[in-house]
């Protein structure tokens, strides 16, 4: 034997109750869901969803979930060639990122640096570091005071984001990404 909700009336949002249960939203233009007796619908679940953008330029992305965000910088927006010194465009950008992580609040926040394959593993782990410890000074400038513990790691040619056999590949694994934790969860 099977309970059948009924379709709501043009005027109304919600189904009329079946043998003693609570009304149920439909879609009017939906089928009729039929359940056994005693069968149940699942209790609903929150799902962590990813988001994915970036600027039309490549210049820099966004990674989000429900949990943390993932900004990523372009080395060429931050550096010269081969050198660790901020350039004239990274206050910008960084200061950017400072008042994104100030609204979010977290206790951690993580930044690795990255190179292509272009020279040795050992060049690229020291370079990658020391960009990355570039972005981290400013940032914690930026921010100030204490509450804020930062990660800060050099990849080197590690986790590549793209082939490294063209420049325009090696273009996007030369980069900063700076993660942290959405609001203030522990």
């Amino acid at each position: 034997m099977t309970a059948s909700l009924g379709l709501c009336h043009a005027s109304g949002a919600r189904a009329e109750p079946s043998h003693g249960r609570p009304p149920v939203p439909v879609d009017p233009h939906a089928e009729v869901l039929e359940l056994k007796n005693g069968a149940q619908l699942a209790p609903p679940v929150v799902v962590d969803i990813l988001s994915v953008s970036g600027d039309l330029s490549g210049d820099s992305g966004r990674e989000e979930s429900n949990e943390s965000i993932k900004l990523t910088l372009q080395s060429e927006v931050l550096f010269a060639k081969d050198s660790a010194e901020l350039g004239d465009r990274a206050d910008a950008r960084i200061a950017q990122v400072a008042d994104e992580i100030r609204e979010q609040a977290p206790k951690k926040v993580t930044v690795r640096g990255f190179t292509d394959d272009l020279g040795t593993y050992a060049h690229g782990k020291t370079l990658s570091a020391q960009r990355a410890e570039a972005v981290h000074k400013a940032l914690a400038a930026k921010l100030g005071g204490p509450g804020i513990t930062y990660e800060v790691v050099g990849m080197s040619e590690d986790n590549p984001v793209a082939d490294n056999s063209t420049e325009e590949g090696r273009k996007k694994n030369r980069r900063v990404e700076i993660s942290f934790e959405r609001g203030n969860q522990s």
